[in-house]
């Protein structure tokens, strides 16, 4: 049985009965009635559509990921696969939509078009006009992250804040007394970036407590970029012997940079900081870090969504998740620099 049967027996055009299906343009709700009559009679369902024109739903949620054009971090592409994986085990679809200058259009279209019912946003900014557009169009979402006013929706998120302090405490404990933040690229942390302003919090607290000596980086999401942040911290502040980062993506090149130096790690120097596990693990040597547990964030994140699009009045609900410091094989104790 196909569409064209449907139409016939329906008295509409096959266009109609796409459009009912769909939901790509308006149909009167007599003729949904109708052609849901026909498609229930011949048991017709060749997909999601014919259920969401039943439920009244599209089945499909949104994930609005940054910018295509953008190299996810190996954590960012966690958030993504885990997220997928969960509502594939929901029975529902994912819409993948980009974000951000030249993707704004995409990211409209999925808040008017009725493409979704409801919304996963990722890498959320402490003022961000994204929460604000997604509150004042009555769309379901949930964030991946959090504003500057975490009441005003539901989400899960990283305890940036307390993670990188709890590094600078672990640093402190093994005698680091000179210690770096290496944050993420400087592009985002100006636009508000709440993690990266998160870090420089908690950073900052740590070092006041333990009357350390701090310095903080912004450093491209690259190992390049992570080379190039580490040399010129040392060439500035060659009394540092430990750095705490949020920035996994240029942690190989961080290493680089000290190996060229001359300082072996963790002999001479240790490195902390948060990061996708299987990512910490894999590296040589192996990261001491806070683990994300981001199949654990994603799924949290799709049944919060779930649980909002079934009942929009139900009231926002929150994870903040701070995982433990699993030591591997960059942090020993300091040792003056010369």
């Amino acid at each position: 049985m196909n569409i064209g049967e449907i139409a016939k027996r329906a008295g509409v055009s096959r266009s109609t009965v796409s459009y009912a299906l769909t939901g790509k343009r308006p149909v009167s709700e007599e003729t949904k009635r109708r052609i849901q009559t026909v498609i229930d009679e011949l048991g017709y369902r060749p997909n999601a559509s014919a259920r969401a024109l039943k439920e009244g739903r599209t089945r499909t949620i949104g994930l609005v990921i940054p910018p295509a054009g953008r190299r996810l971090t190996d954590m960012q592409l966690g958030f993504v696969a885990s997220v997928v994986d969960a509502t594939a085990r929901a029975d529902l679809d994912v819409l993948l939509s980009p974000s951000g200058g030249e993707h704004d259009r995409s990211f409209e279209r999925v808040v008017t078009g009725r493409r979704v019912d409801g919304v996963v946003l990722m890498e959320i900014r402490l003022e961000d006009d994204r929460v604000a557009r997604l509150l004042g169009s009555g769309l379901p979402f949930v964030g991946i992250g959090r504003t500057r006013r975490p009441q005003e929706m539901s989400w899960v998120d990283i305890d940036y804040e307390t993670l990188i302090a709890n590094c600078v405490h672990h640093l402190a404990d093994l005698g680091h007394r000179h210690l770096a933040l290496v944050n993420r690229n400087a592009e985002l942390v100006a636009a508000g970036y709440g993690p990266g302003h998160r870090a420089q919090d908690g950073f900052a607290r740590a070092v006041a407590e333990r009357g350390l000596h701090g310095v903080q980086a912004c450093c491209g999401d690259d190992p390049q970029a992570g080379q190039s942040c580490v040399e010129q911290l040392l060439a500035q502040h060659p009394e540092l012997t430990a750095i705490a980062t949020i920035n996994e993506a240029a942690v190989s090149g961080m290493y680089r940079a000290l190996a060229e130096a001359g300082l072996s790690v963790p002999g001479d120097f240790s490195i902390a900081g948060v990061a996708a596990q299987h990512w910490a693990e894999n590296l040589h040597p192996p990261l001491t870090a806070a683990d994300v547990p981001a199949d654990e964030l994603g799924a949290h994140a799709v049944e919060l969504l779930i649980q909002r699009i079934a009942d929009p009045e139900t009231p926002h609900r929150h994870l903040l998740v701070a995982p433990p410091i699993s030591l591997r094989g960059t942090t020993g104790p300091a040792r003056p620099r010369a």
